[in-house]
């Protein structure tokens, strides 16, 4: 139950608890005591203040056992009562603006992670993806509920945001965009994600910039703003459509490899670095296979050019990009092998 319905319920105690004790004390007077007088003798029983008794309370019978049943009665409520304000005080205003500064701290400290404008139907399956490969990352997002929604449902509710307009330079930087290494532009209009790539560009000359293109006219554009690459959902969804009509094993394969909770099997790449320990090596005198399971799918050499199904007896050279197809913890695991 959230704060705010735990408040209501001990408010609804307090108040039936009221009626109560004004109903008893007007029953057991007879009507000898204005029923607005009874009602004032029942908050300040409950409250424990108690000014002094209903005038000749002590012929009553029954008056000072119900007093006393209100007193002991009422401290509980009142504590009840007391203990859920404070804590929809804490949770809620309180603890808004203490998470959002503990965020801002955390977002502050990020650097070589992912920034993604947009957390709508394009922005919330570039997060899962993320979430899933352990990629750090900031969203931005106009609305605060949308991403409250997708940090709860994706992320257990500790997903690094900025609320704002992903546009805006000053927006852009709050989420550390200049330090970051990639930036997915996902909002909804093409010229927004024009604005995106083009400030993102001019605060980060170095950073792979990735935007959703809707309408074909605008891809020469964000490209021209600086975007690295672009993607069309649309021409995507229509070879998807495609792919499912002449080729539905390899599709239905691909889709168990990605969605499957058990393994999350990703195709990964690997850039082996200047002074790897695996630079000069044969791939088949490699430990990649027996210490990381990442199998070689394919080699990108230095000359830009793709070698798939690599022989065993290819050598790695520094500099070239590996493409391998493991878990995320062996992925992590050849990253480092790789870089040792």
């Amino acid at each position: 139950m959230t704060p705010s319905r735990r408040l209501a319920a001990a408010l609804g105690l307090f108040a039936t608890l009221v009626a109560i004790g004004s109903v008893g004390y007007y029953a057991l007077g007879a009507g000898r005591w204005p029923l607005g007088e009874c009602a004032y003798m029942t908050v300040v029983t409950i409250s424990t203040v108690g000014f002094g008794e209903l005038k000749e309370m002590n012929q009553v019978a029954g008056a000072r056992a119900l007093t006393v049943a209100l007193i002991v009665s009422g401290v509980g409520v009142l504590a009840y009562t007391q203990s859920n304000l404070t804590a929809l005080l804490v949770e809620g205003a309180i603890g808004h603006a203490l998470r959002r500064k503990r965020m801002q701290r955390q977002v502050a400290s990020c650097s070589g992670h992912v920034v993604v404008a947009g957390a709508g139907g394009t922005g919330k399956h570039v997060i899962e993806e993320l979430t899933v490969t352990r990629t750090p990352f900031v969203v931005i997002d106009r609305h605060e509920a949308t991403l409250h929604q997708v940090s709860e449902t994706l992320c257990g509710g500790k997903m690094l945001y900025v609320h704002g307009d992903a546009t805006l330079d000053h927006v852009l930087l709050a989420a550390g965009v200049d330090r970051a290494v990639g930036v997915v532009a996902a909002l909804t209009q093409d010229k927004d994600n024009l604005y995106v790539t083009l400030s993102a560009r001019s605060l980060n000359a170095t950073a792979r910039i990735v935007s959703k293109v809707v309408e074909d006219e605008a891809a020469p554009k964000i490209l021209k703003a600086g975007a690295t690459s672009i993607v069309n959902p649309t021409m995507i969804g229509a070879r998807r459509l495609a792919s499912e009509l002449i080729r539905p094993e390899v599709t239905e394969f691909l889709d168990q490899m990605l969605r499957d909770k058990d393994k999350n099997l990703r195709l990964e790449e690997v850039v082996v670095p200047p002074r790897s320990r695996l630079a000069g090596m044969a791939l088949k005198d490699t430990p990649i296979r027996n210490e990381t399971r990442a199998l070689v799918v394919a080699v990108r050499g230095n000359d830009r050019a793709f070698i798939y199904n690599p022989e065993p007896g290819h050598v790695l050279v520094a500099g070239i990009t590996l493409i391998v197809l493991g878990e995320p913890e062996s992925i992590a695991k050849l990253r480092q092998l790789v870089a040792g």
